[in-house]
């Protein structure tokens, strides 16, 4: 035990940049290889996340064109044809690991995060009935401190959309509904909350512990990496 907690003080020690007596930083670094993982182990283990888009409707189904133009609904069609079924469109967008060899990364090129994103999903037009597409979006991921809720969070902006298998008219409409689709339902990501960051550290035969408290974070983004630098503030636990 004694050990345990002797080889987390000098990790701590070896790591931090002393501002003072009192206070310190801890670096961490993040590259592209941890998230490949990161993102590999999430989409092998869990559901694509998948949410709806932009202009979802719960109730959405396919509108057959023939009862919007003569004026029959899908009950007074279901009993002329009794073998005739309303498909349900599930309008929503969902994420992918890969889509035509791009897959879903984060990247840290000059001084900026570029995220492309890899997407399949469904989308239940007036008059057309549901179309399905597929394809990418090239992103940028904006990184901030909030004070206030102390947590560092991301904000994508999506740059441009790449869309496959649908038709130039349709395009054109798809491509604004992903877009504002990622703006309104991925963002803000959280990334660090620094009260998790924040413990305990016993000190043997003292009679006590010192506790050390994140007070804040700063980042800096360099090519392949992104550095986290957490500042903490050391105080006597009570």
């Amino acid at each position: 035990m004694i050990n345990k907690i002797l080889s987390l003080i000098l990790l701590i020690l070896m790591s931090a940049a002393l501002a003072n007596a009192q206070t310190a930083e801890v670096s961490i670094a993040l590259n592209e290889q941890f998230f490949d993982a990161l993102l590999a182990a999430i989409f092998k283990n869990f559901n694509a996340p998948e949410f709806p888009l932009a202009v979802n409707n719960p109730k959405s189904k396919v509108k057959n064109p023939k009862s919007l133009v003569f004026g029959f609904d899908e009950r007074n069609l279901a009993i002329q044809n009794p073998k005739s079924k309303i498909q349900n469109c599930k309008e929503s967008i969902r994420l992918l690991r890969e889509i035509d060899n791009v897959k879903t990364a984060v990247r840290f090129r000059d001084g900026r995060i570029y995220s492309p994103i890899a997407f399949s999903g469904s989308y239940n037009p007036p008059f057309v009935g549901c179309i399905n597409f597929q394809g990418w979006a090239e992103t940028n991921i904006d990184l901030e401190y909030d004070r206030q809720s102390r947590k560092l969070v991301g904000r994508v902006r999506v740059l441009s959309v790449n869309l496959g298998g649908v038709s130039n008219l349709a395009s054109g409409v798809l491509s604004r509904l992903v877009q504002t689709s990622i703006d309104k339902k991925i963002n803000p990501i959280e990334i660090i909350q620094t009260d998790k960051l924040s413990f305990l550290v016993p000190v043997q035969n003292s009679g006590g512990s010192l506790k050390m408290k994140a007070v804040g974070v700063r980042h800096a983004i360099a090519d392949g990496v992104l550095n986290v630098n957490i500042a903490y503030e050391f105080s006597k636990s009570n």
